[in-house]
């Protein structure tokens, strides 16, 4: 297996059909070239990382004295210097390296999952390391040829020269980490002061080259063409939608126009960073949309599985009796969702490999909603299949502010297929028009009318597995607990692929991931959370409306005067999980009186208890007992008081990073002594030592400091003991080099240390989303049917024949 530090063979261009011979040669030479690759892979796989920088120094001394004899030339100065550099960053980063994998095995979720994100740093600052060693050998083989190419080889060393020293600065920023965290945590728990001067220092590391002919570096090489691509699209996006010329309907051909952005890599980068800086979440909104395009939908379906049902339902707006699962003879009422816009109807999708009985009935046909020619997918047989013992509940990832299941439609036709189950994919309201709880309530309803109605989607529910990804995966958590808290059944299981657990205002080395990741930048990020939050931010600098122009600042100032309308008019939401330290007690309730909640209200009343809302503000992970607490049934139910509910004063901080109050925390540099710098991340570097800076100025990234990023519902890692215990058996895929990672390792911890069922799988080289990218190669087919054989072992079913 080829390793995720070599680059993309030269491309080659195809002689003519007279030139066969000369074309055979260059093939040989290509399968020559690649043998040789593959075997300095292996020999460098098996490398420690003390002989991998001892063997880089050397050649890079080596090639130093070359190129400072061959006179006064700017390439030979150049050439000079990027060695030096080289030297001189792989002696710095090496011992930092080595004491971050010396206690990376701490923070492992057992000995067989050898996963979190000390290790992901390591692995991704060897990758450059390795890369560097490959071409610095290369370079010394070479130099001396006529057709060695020296403005292309000495370009792509300063590339990653600059890339190895960003990720020396993050290897000392992980170092503060260790010595800040509460062993075997992962996430940041610091004084807010120490976690002010982080982030000061942290957003301004400058980013571009990472997004420039180093990206996707540390990724498996089937996935960087792909990556490229999107890159590309992604900065020519930018430039259409900066001069509106796209506004929300983009059409597919405006996205690959930037040539220059193929053929210049540093000007791409340059752009990249500009973009992930300064264009709002309705930006990456639009962008990411970009797959729900009618041509590119159309392309996607002609290459996926063929099914019988693909229809787009819409579930109207009424209450309805859910049997209560410790006595069926009593009866929960499930009210419509309401959070924010009042009663409206919730889509899903039905997708079914075969048509089943149940799915063309008249009264499952009364929900269907018109897609135009795709509602025709439907084809009818004389002869129905019976109906499946199990049901897919799916909930599909996007940030929270993008994509339906549309978007992964592609693969949910292939689990179909492969499961032998129907799926019901929900497609929630989106923010930042419809911030939390909308989502959930709309995923909490559209997942209790399935176990109802199971019959019409042509399953039997004998079985019923909640499957998601990303954001997805964290509202198939947070539909559980909320399942659990009505009393009403619960999923069989829950498939959670690279999912969100953790949106409280914090930082963790697989966090630090985000300035180098091209489909998760740091900023990104922060506006997504933001955006579910309802705190989407009120003041943009100038330069950010130029960037969006008048349509952007129309769209902007709209969703504006919703969000303020919307926040008016939600004081009824007072009643909204009431914070309680007892168990709810439920009473006998006949069918003649019905228990009417709506969602968004407290699970079931409850007394209040010791834990108030001055509590929720300073909770932390400590107090959650993350390591073996035994304390399993004190633990008060946590939820979020009405307080929680209004507008908070916006404050400079973003998601990974925060404080409790904002107006405290945008004075906090102020009032930093000379010893609380002393603690400060940037002490950290040696002296000598300087990362690059970004261009752009410094980030900061406005985000309300609103307590409710901290509500079990929004953040499952943050829930106590006894919520948690109410989960199903949970089976986690996640990536090593996703930003996410800690989210996943941190709560199956949790889970195992509570005695809960939990498994977790990582794989290796790929980036976040790769169920999207399930057809692209290899790695990422492999990886998508591992999530098919976890949702396996929930429904019980047999395994694929061999």
């Amino acid at each position: 297996m080829e390793s995720a530090w070599e680059t993309r063979p030269r491309v080659a261009f195809e002689a003519p059909a007279s030139k066969r011979v000369q074309e055979g040669s260059k093939s040989q030479r290509r399968r020559r070239w690649r043998k040789a690759r593959a075997k300095a892979s292996r020999l460098l796989q098996r490398m420690d990382l003390r002989t991998m920088t001892q063997s880089l120094v050397t050649l890079a001394e080596d090639n130093m004295a070359f190129f400072s004899s061959q006179g006064p030339g700017e390439t030979a100065r150049r050439l000079t210097g990027v060695f030096a550099g080289i030297r001189e960053q792989a002696l710095g980063l090496e011992p930092a390296l080595g004491r971050l994998l010396s206690v990376a095995h701490l923070f492992d979720l057992d000995t067989e999952t050898p996963a979190n994100g000390y290790r992901s740093l390591v692995h991704t600052a060897r990758c450059c390391l390795a890369h560097l060693l490959h071409k610095s050998r290369y370079v010394a083989s070479n130099r001396r040829s006529i057709f060695f190419r020296t403005s292309h080889n000495l370009a792509e060393l300063e590339a990653y020269l600059a890339a190895l020293t960003q990720l020396r600065a993050l290897a000392y920023y992980a170092q503060r980490l260790l010595t800040t965290n509460q062993p075997g945590r992962l996430f940041f728990e610091g004084d807010e002061r120490v976690i002010a001067d982080f982030l000061r220092e942290y957003v301004t590391l400058h980013k571009g080259c990472f997004y420039g002919r180093c990206l996707g570096f540390q990724f498996t090489p089937a996935i960087r063409p792909f990556l490229q691509t999107i890159s590309i699209g992604l900065v020519s996006f930018g430039e259409h939608y900066k001069r509106n010329e796209t506004g929300i309907s983009v059409t597919a051909s405006s996205l690959f126009t930037g040539g220059r952005f193929a053929i210049d890599p540093e000007l791409r980068g340059a752009e990249f960073e500009r973009i992930i800086q300064n264009l709002d979440v309705h930006f990456w909104k639009a962008f990411w949309n970009i797959t729900e395009i009618q041509v590119l939908s159309s392309l996607a379906n002609m290459a996926s599985t063929t099914v019988r049902v693909s229809r787009l339902l819409s579930l109207p707006p009424v209450a309805f009796e859910m049997p209560l699962t410790s006595d069926p003879e009593l009866t929960v009422t499930i009210s419509p969702p309401l959070a924010h816009t009042g009663p409206g109807p919730v889509l899903v999708r039905l997708i079914s490999y075969d048509l089943r009985e149940g799915q063309d009935s008249k009264e499952l046909s009364s929900f269907v909603r018109s897609e135009g020619p795709r509602s025709l997918e439907l084809r009818l047989r004389p002869q129905q299949a019976p109906r499946s013992r199990a049901l897919v509940v799916h909930i599909h990832g996007g940030g929270f502010v993008a994509q339906t299941s549309k978007s992964h439609e592609p693969y949910l036709k292939s689990w179909a297929q492969e499961l032998g189950a129907p799926i019901l994919s929900i497609d929630y309201s989106l923010a930042p028009e419809a911030p939390f709880p909308r989502a959930l309530e709309e995923c909490f309803y559209a997942y209790c009318w399935a176990v109802k109605h199971c019959a019409l989607l042509g399953s039997t529910g004998e079985r019923i597995c909640l499957a998601g990804d990303s954001a997805g995966g964290n509202l198939c958590f947070t539909v559980s607990l909320r399942a659990a808290a009505y009393g009403v059944r619960v999923p069989d299981g829950i498939m959670a692929a690279y999912p969100a657990t953790m949106l409280q205002s914090t930082a963790s080395p697989s966090r630090l991931l985000s300035l180098m990741d091209p489909l998760l930048p740091l900023s990104v990020l922060s506006k997504c959370v933001s955006a579910y939050a309802g705190a989407e931010t009120e003041d943009h600098p100038a330069s950010d409306q130029k960037a969006l122009g008048v349509m952007g600042l129309v769209q902007r100032d709209t969703a504006l005067l919703l969000r303020d309308l919307r926040l008016g008019a939600s004081s009824w939401l007072n009643s909204f999980l009431e914070l309680g330290g007892q168990k709810s007690h439920l009473k006998s309730v006949s069918k003649t009186e019905p228990m009417r909640r709506s969602v968004s209200e407290a699970a079931l009343t409850r007394p209040e208890g010791p834990l108030g809302t001055d509590s929720l503000k300073s909770l932390k992970l400590h107090d959650l007992g993350l390591r073996n607490s035994s304390d399993t049934t004190d633990t008060p139910e946590l939820s979020l008081s009405a307080e929680t509910l209004g507008p908070s004063a916006p404050s400079t901080i973003n998601f990974l990073l925060g404080s409790e109050d904002g107006s405290e925390m945008s004075e906090a540099p102020e009032e930093l002594n000379n010893k609380d710098r002393v603690r400060g991340v940037g002490a950290a570097f040696p002296e000598g030592f300087h990362p690059r800076r970004c261009s752009q100025g410094a980030m900061w990234m406005p985000l309300y400091s609103a307590p409710i990023v901290k509500n079990p519902f929004m953040s499952p890692l943050l829930a106590p003991n006894s919520m948690l215990q109410t989960l199903p058996p949970v089976h986690i895929v996640a990536c090593a080099l996703d930003p996410m990672l800690d989210d996943s390792v941190m709560f199956a911890r949790r889970l195992r240390g509570l005695g809960q069922p939990v498994t977790l799988r990582v794989v290796e080289d790929l980036p976040h989303g790769f169920l999207s990218l399930a057809a692209l190669c290899r790695e990422t087919r492999q990886a998508a049917a591992l999530c098919v054989e976890r949702i396996r072992l929930i429904l019980n079913l047999p395994g694929p024949p061999v």
